[in-house]
């Protein structure tokens, strides 16, 4: 069966020709030439992956992943840009982005990188919230984490909060207290040990921390070379 992509980019030199080559590799690819279009495609379609330009009109590539992640958080998703900004880096990382590719690349190279995002989605999909799955929700220090709606309650307000930040909190939490190595985190909530995903999870762990910051007896701390502690206090 053919893996299913849509490509969101407005270049049309470049999009004819990216389309031709995943076609050739075996790939069904729809093409859509601006953000809003993808978007609107994305609704009515299933997808394996979605590779999506940083700079178009009427929705630019981070917007249009953020709208992509509320509809089907377990699509996967790569950016492709010609800016080389730290800062874009940092931002598609923060939004979740199974990878981030500089133009120019070698085509080559974007198709073993969207094989082997499909492959580890397939496989493994990161922590399963089924597997392992807790009873209702979970006392975590002063904080209530309900994993199905995927939400911390802490004084009566609640906040949303995203599919990989539970898959993130629910690993931490089911091994608190102890020293949890880099490559334990990333195998078990990632599915893969890489620098791309090691930056990934610095961004993560820190919207974590950013989210548990009103309890001040919950701690994540990290071990310089080695790995991070879940650490609470008991009453």
């Amino acid at each position: 069966m053919e893996r299913r992509i849509l490509l969101a980019d407005d270049d049309i030199d470049f999009g004819t020709t990216l389309k031709k080559y995943l076609e050739l590799n075996k790939f069904e690819v729809v093409w859509a030439k601006d953000g809003a279009e993808a978007l609107d495609v994305f609704k009515m379609h299933s997808f394996d992956i979605v590779i999506i330009d940083v700079m178009m009109p009427r929705l630019d590539g981070f917007k249009l992943s953020k709208k992509i992640s509320k509809k089907n958080p377990e699509t996967p998703f790569l950016f492709l840009t010609a800016r080389k900004a730290k800062e874009d880096r940092i931002k598609g990382l923060s939004l979740g982005a199974d990878d981030y590719i500089s133009k120019p690349f070698e085509v080559e190279e974007l198709i073993l990188r969207i094989n082997n995002i499909i492959k580890r989605t397939q496989q493994h999909q990161t922590i399963s919230l089924d597997s392992d799955k807790e009873e209702g929700p979970i006392s975590i220090g002063k904080y209530l984490f309900d994993v199905d709606n995927l939400s911390l309650t802490i004084n009566g307000e609640t906040s949303k909060i995203t599919e990989k930040e539970a898959q993130l909190l629910l690993y931490l939490f089911q091994n608190k207290n102890k020293l949890i190595s880099r490559d334990d985190i990333l195998s078990n909530v990632w599915g893969h040990s890489n620098f791309f995903s090691g930056r990934s999870m610095d961004v993560f762990i820190t919207r974590i921390r950013k989210r548990l910051n009103a309890d001040d007896k919950i701690s994540i701390n990290s071990v310089r070379g080695v790995g991070l502690e879940f650490l609470i206090e008991e009453e």
